[in-house]
């Protein structure tokens, strides 16, 4: 099922006594699909966003359209539990006395007939059967996750929120949820808003994002234009980058490498760390700025495996006065390189060169 894009428009001042605190005011038409990162420092209103998207804080300039349903308007305001929706927050809250089993039959007391009859799909989905006799505290923080996502599946909610799921996580459970992540995002459909202080949970599962700013919108689109802007945000100066997808060709077992080849540049190879990905899986990569340089020749004699020539399209000013952003075109794929103004003056760079990018560094991040 295709679902229609999400419009909202919040404008709303939270008070502190007698003195104005944060201001919330965005103007959003979103996708109806895929994963929508909500970006942005601590105090950016990320989550203020996401309740009033909920109906938890209320805005009397008010306005949300969800697949063509109006849940607020100027003369309406559909309260949180009438909204088709699941929220997912950074603690599972699952009750600790009952099972996990006994957890989700909790839940299905609030769903439709046809909700209850995909219990078995949705606990299939999140990979829970050996889990289903398992206390909340016999779980571990990624496993009660997927519990809270199982749950908030059976009510076959039009829209999930999630804020900060993965927050109280170390880094080998949000390896563990993230993959679950990606398969709820393309088994259901359903839109996913996901607020996220992260770049890195970014830039590996959304397809669109909106950056905050003070409680405004700083930029937004998908999330291959976003990044490569990123650093023009206070305190992102060397996250700058851009995702592409590849194919896996080849496995190098000698130097435990794989080849892969980019999607939209065909004729443009690359070298990865083996990590036991199989032939002909799709890849999602990362590629910071800062780990691309530039060279006039293809230097053979250099450490730097993956060499490719592209032509210079654009400069982008960085928030740092000594470098400068250098966007690269190979075919249909662009790449971002962050050097210095002293090296881009000295190699005498224009737009419209040919030049070599020399990748240092390449993350897989699927």
């Amino acid at each position: 099922m295709t679902h229609a894009a999400i419009n909202a428009r919040f404008t709303v001042d939270f008070y502190n006594g007698n003195a104005q605190g944060f201001a919330l005011d965005v103007d959003m038409a979103l996708p109806g699909s895929g994963i929508i990162a909500l970006f942005g420092h601590s105090g950016s209103g990320k989550t203020t966003l996401l309740r009033c998207i909920a109906g938890l804080e209320y805005s009397q300039q008010g306005e949300l359209t969800v697949n063509g349903e109006v849940w607020q308007h100027a003369d309406a305001f559909i309260a949180t539990h009438q909204r088709q929706l699941a929220y997912v927050f950074q603690e599972a809250s699952l009750l600790p006395h009952l099972t996990v089993q006994a957890n989700l039959h909790y839940a299905v007391k609030r769903a439709s007939k046809l909700a209850t009859e995909n219990l078995t799909a949705i606990i299939t989905l999140m990979g829970l059967r050996p889990l289903l006799r398992q206390f909340p505290d016999q779980l571990s923080g990624g496993e009660k996750q997927r519990v809270a996502l199982a749950r908030s599946l059976i009510i076959q909610p039009k829209l999930i929120l999630m804020d900060e799921p993965l927050a109280s996580l170390d880094t080998a459970r949000k390896q563990e949820i993230l993959p679950y992540l990606e398969t709820l995002k393309t088994a259901t459909h359903v839109p996913i808003i996901y607020v996220s202080h992260d770049i890195n949970e970014v830039a590996r599962l959304a397809d669109y994002v909106v950056v905050l700013e003070h409680g405004k919108v700083a930029m937004q689109g998908p999330v291959g234009q976003v990044l490569p802007h990123i650093s023009q945000l206070q305190g992102l100066a060397e996250e700058a980058s851009v995702v592409l997808s590849a194919e896996v060709l080849a496995r190098d077992t000698q130097w435990h490498l794989l080849q892969v080849k980019l999607t939209n540049s065909p004729k443009s190879y690359l070298w990865l760390r083996d990590s036991g990905e199989e032939i002909g899986q799709t890849l999602r990569l990362r590629l910071l700025a800062k780990d691309l340089s530039i060279a006039l020749d293809d230097h053979r004699d250099s450490s730097i495996a993956n060499r490719i020539a592209c032509n210079i399209i654009a400069t982008q000013s960085d928030p740092d006065d000594a470098m400068i952003l250098v966007k690269l075109q190979i075919e249909n794929c662009s790449l971002l390189a962050r050097i210095t103004q002293r090296s881009f003056s000295q190699l005498k760079l224009c737009v419209g060169m040919q030049v070599w990018a020399q990748i240092k560094s390449v993350a897989i991040i699927n």
